[in-house]
């Protein structure tokens, strides 16, 4: 079986400075690109920092097609698949945060808006969605994506699973004293779904948040295949297009759920 090279960009973001913070990605995309990476995995809100209040309150709705165009530019330039974070604005007026996948190209593949909002920031300056994860084929592998509290809910990379994802992109903003998130909970969550998990976080203070760093890539046995500190850093690990269909032949977790059962333990 083949092996997709994934890397994932661990950063200080500058709160509302879209041009330094583009430049940190552009830096990543190259550098991940000339190791051979097919995909960069970027950090919740990365391109505008992570400050919900103001991100709400001082961002343009009508810059944000450029900002898109900029980092499918980046993307296309180094020829690299790339997962980035951004506000999506729906024809009703909803502020959701937002993940998209761009492919080699610069071309948009999937995109998700997260379900589950954490914190009061959070929540006063965005939307939850509803949509379930979806899945794609991306260089051969089933993927599919989640943001940040989206992950610490079984329900929701179960989904992803179901409808047969295989990796699971996770771009995260996660504080400081949260280490078991990444450390137990995250290993947790791709060995019982046996998905390979990656989980892109920002270090650094931005806006009085202190965040944790600690990103990682953790395989469908739950192991870890690669972990990063608290300063910024580019992670990398191999994805094995079989490491997915090999955990559940042995254990098979998916084909033996009885959500029928479960339904009636609802009731």
């Amino acid at each position: 079986m083949a092996a997709v090279l994934l890397a994932l960009l661990q950063a200080n973001a500058v709160v509302m400075d879209e041009d330094a913070n583009l430049a940190a990605i552009d830096a990543a995309a190259g550098a991940a690109a000339a190791a051979g990476a097919a995909i960069l995995l970027t950090p919740e809100l990365f391109p505008t920092g992570y400050a919900p209040r103001r991100v709400r309150a001082e961002l343009d709705p009508a810059g944000l097609p450029e900002l898109r165009a900029k980092l499918a530019g980046i993307a296309r330039r180094h020829r690299i698949g790339l997962v980035y974070s951004l506000p999506r604005i729906t024809p009703e007026g909803e502020w959701h945060i937002s993940a998209t996948l761009l492919d080699a190209g610069g071309t948009s593949v999937l995109t998700y808006d997260k379900v589950h909002l954490f914190g009061r920031e959070e929540r006063a300056a965005f939307s939850p969605a509803a949509r379930p994860p979806a899945v794609v084929d991306f260089n051969g592998i089933p993927t599919s994506m989640v943001i940040c509290y989206d992950v610490e809910f079984p329900e929701a990379v179960r989904a992803a699973a179901v409808a047969g994802a295989e990796l699971l992109l996770v771009p995260t903003a996660l504080a400081h004293g949260f280490d078991d998130v990444p450390q137990v909970l995250l290993r947790a969550r791709a060995l019982e779904s046996q998905v390979t998990i990656a989980y892109a976080n920002h270090s650094g203070v931005e806006e009085g948040c202190r965040f944790l760093g600690g990103s990682v890539i953790a395989g469908p046995d739950g192991k870890l295949l690669a972990a990063a500190g608290e300063e910024l850093q580019l992670l990398y690990a191999e994805v094995d297009e079989g490491s997915a269909a090999r955990a559940r032949d042995e254990v098979p977790y998916l084909a033996e759920r009885r959500p029928e059962i479960y339904r009636s333990w609802d009731s």
